[in-house]
């Protein structure tokens, strides 16, 4: 059981902070979220805030650091002759740990913030790199050149990273298998 602090259990605390400020900086951005209501909405004083974070940055810091991790790997169900298949795979076994809050969170903040931007470019091109090396394997031989294959890859990875951005601006979510569909389509 954690420590108490008043009448809030501390052990959950920090948890409960990273998640107030994932809503709230998702919602009204970093610079529009005092930590005043960052402690108001994870329950806890706003002095414990600065006893886990020194500074608000410092929030922001650990979100992007810990929520938005992408694990390098190169296990892909990857069938040879069967590009849109292998992408549509990929695209449900990532592991995007990133929310659509979060992924909101990293365009919004990328442009002021530079371990932002840094851990965006990151993201993508670990995604990108999966991508690619799965239609590598979908389409061995002369069937997809490395440029195409690249250009491929990285429009999957930026469609599967900004799909929350675009959902906001149209009301629609993006079929990642019709995504996946369109860019086999274009390599064979």
């Amino acid at each position: 059981m954690g420590l108490w602090f008043g009448a809030v259990v501390i052990g959950d605390a920090r948890t409960r902070i990273l998640d107030a400020a994932e809503e709230l900086f998702a919602g009204g951005g970093y610079e529009g979220t005092p930590t005043a209501v960052i402690a108001k909405l994870a329950k806890v004083p706003k002095e414990l805030i600065s006893q886990y974070f020194p500074r608000k940055i410092d929030v922001l810091v650990a979100l992007v650091t810990e929520r938005t991790h992408v694990e390098e790997d190169d296990q892909v169900d990857a069938v040879p002759g069967d590009p849109a298949g292998t992408l549509a795979r990929l695209s449900r076994v990532l592991p995007l740990r990133a929310s659509p809050a979060m992924r909101r969170i990293l365009f919004r903040e990328a442009d002021t913030h530079g371990s932002v931007k840094e851990r965006l470019g990151r993201l993508n091109g670990e995604l990108a790199r999966r991508a690619r090396f799965a239609l590598g394997l979908a389409l061995p031989g002369a069937r997809g050149d490395a440029a195409r294959l690249e250009v491929a890859a990285a429009t999957f990875a930026a469609i599967l990273i900004y799909q929350e951005n675009l959902c906001q601006l149209t009301g629609h979510q993006i079929d990642p298998d019709a995504v996946a569909e369109l860019i086999a389509h274009s390599l064979v």
